[in-house]
């Protein structure tokens, strides 16, 4: 059996599961997306979003990329949080990092991965020119990088709250709540490292009057 044909039987399994426990379980969902949260998270495969939180299908709205990045040119990310605040109204949005991000890692070295990576992990690379002095007097190369992705969040999720989408909702709706976590893969916890509530002040330079 190939691969791909195991991942076909276990989704059967667990349709069949589900319709066991609920008769009407899909039908709900089908007429019905009404999440709370919306969660921007790493592309890892070892940090699936509903499975450390908990949550069911159909409670908490996922976007994932390479080491959790709010770029303020990604088309992708933007209509997937403008989707998210403006129609799906949530009222929590979480950047999630975790420790031992491997984009993350990549970032912190000199090594050319080559055109599109590098132009991605360069947004890391500004976190890291930014938050310079705090990490250069960090010996340890582990919590050093583990800082980094702290700092990494922090900062992402300050780029949220650069966007109009954000800064609409926040003088319109008085939501979403920002959040920035970073998830252990040792343990199994998150971490919340750093909040934004609706309606923070950030640097004037990045603040709309007209919305």
């Amino acid at each position: 059996m190939e691969s791909y044909q195991k991942l076909l039987l276990e989704n059967k399994a667990w349709a069949q599961e589900r319709v066991t426990d609920n008769p009407e379980y899909f039908q709900r969902l089908a007429k019905l997306q009404a999440p709370e949260f919306l969660w921007i998270g790493c592309s890892d495969s070892r940090v699936p979003a509903n499975e450390i939180t908990g949550t069911q299908p159909g409670e908490i709205f996922v976007h994932r990329n390479v080491a959790n990045l709010v770029v303020n040119t990604d088309v992708n990310l933007l209509a997937v949080l403008d989707y998210a605040v403006t129609h799906l109204k949530v009222k929590h949005v979480i950047v999630c990092g975790h420790y031992g991000c491997g984009g993350v890692k990549a970032a912190s070295t000199q090594t050319d991965f080559k055109p599109v990576l590098n132009m991605w992990l360069r947004n890391i690379k500004d976190v890291m020119r930014v938050h310079r002095d705090e990490l250069n007097g960090i010996t340890d190369e582990d919590a050093r990088v583990d800082r980094l992705v702290e700092l990494n969040v922090r900062e992402q999720v300050m780029n949220l709250a650069k966007t109009t989408i954000i800064q609409r909702a926040w003088k319109n709706e008085q939501r979403p709540h920002l959040h920035g976590w970073v998830y252990g893969l040792s343990d199994g916890l998150i971490k919340p490292v750093f909040e934004m509530p609706a309606g923070t002040h950030i640097d004037p330079l990045y603040e709309y009057e007209n919305l």
